[in-house]
């Protein structure tokens, strides 16, 4: 079964990635969502990365905040994509996950998306949009997706558009 993973470096970071979940229910793409750290469990992180492989996942989704390196840990793990989400907070408020997240050596990419909750929903349809490349259904409620987006923003400009 194909699922994307969703990997937390702490529980301080669920209230923001269940936005990643609730975009990825809403294209009805399976995930699993855990909690695991490079830094504080790392025999835990390397293992969940096996055993979620030998289950199906294709997309692993890491979010942490500070200097936490949670999706560079992914990446050295897995030869699946890996998108990291850099968590706000912290005394440099989440520069330092930003580019803890961004900078990765050559050769271990890791797709770096924005802060926050904006970051755990481009996340998801990050994941969404390299899982429609093999599902043409998921491709097709992508392109449905767009052309909703497209037509609110048609739908609130006439609401209050002032035309010469």
């Amino acid at each position: 079964m194909d699922f994307v993973s969703i990997i937390m470096g702490s529980k301080s970071d669920y209230e923001i990635m269940k936005n990643c979940a609730d975009t990825l229910e809403m294209f009805g793409v399976k995930y699993e969502l855990i909690i695991s750290s490079a830094h504080r469990s790392p025999a835990r992180t390397k293992t969940y990365i096996k055993e979620a492989e030998e289950k199906g996942a294709k997309v692993f989704i890491a979010a942490a905040g500070m200097a936490a390196h949670l999706a560079g840990a992914l990446a050295a793990g897995t030869t699946k994509p890996v998108i990291g989400v850099p968590m706000k907070g912290g005394a440099m408020d989440g520069m330092d996950a930003m580019l803890s997240t961004v900078q990765m050596p050559a050769g271990m990419p890791v797709a770096t998306v924005a802060l926050g909750k904006a970051g755990a929903v481009n996340a998801a349809y990050l994941a969404i949009q390299i899982l429609a490349i093999f599902d043409n259904e998921l491709a097709i409620k992508l392109k449905e997706d767009r052309i909703v987006k497209e037509k609110k923003v048609e739908n609130d400009s006439k609401e209050i558009e002032v035309l010469i």
